[in-house]
């Protein structure tokens, strides 16, 4: 597998979510104004499975859906040369809609999501994305997706 084209520092400069809620790992593809691909390495040690649920361990579904966001959030960033990070108020993606969401299948510690994020339509500073996270190939949920980029104030 070749390297990923942003890692988590990387990432981390994009976006300003961080640990618990930071789920993308790596950036794995960029398609200039077409897609992007994103994976998550899903462990046992996500505070979420200690609820959710202790003796059967599954992703919640939307933390699947936020983590979708957060690729297409990457994207938008990039596309426009801007990035968010921890500090900058000035610029940030905020999530504005969900439509079409489907849960095909359980995401479960040591699965790697594969995120794969299409551009819809961009207008002004909307944009609408089809996302599809799929494990081993095997598509485990998937839903379109609005956001805005504003004043994070």
């Amino acid at each position: 597998m070749s390297a990923p084209l942003m890692d988590i520092q990387q990432i981390m400069s994009y976006l300003p979510h961080r640990y618990p809620f930071l789920l993308v790992d790596k950036i794995l593809e960029i398609r200039p104004g077409k897609s992007i691909v994103g994976s998550k390495n899903v462990t046992y040690n996500e505070p979420f499975f200690g609820g959710h649920f202790p003796t059967n361990p599954v992703m919640p579904g939307v933390l699947i859906i936020e983590a979708m966001a957060q690729v297409g959030g990457i994207f938008a960033l990039d596309a426009l040369g801007l990035k968010a990070g921890a500090t900058d108020t000035e610029t940030q993606i905020f999530f504005m809609t969900i439509d079409k969401a489907r849960f095909r299948k359980p995401v479960r510690p040591g699965d790697i999501l594969i995120m794969t994020i299409r551009l819809i339509n961009q207008r002004r500073n909307f944009w609408k994305f089809s996302g599809r996270a799929e494990v081993d190939g095997v598509l485990v949920s998937e839903a379109n997706m609005m956001a805005s980029i504003g004043d994070g104030k």
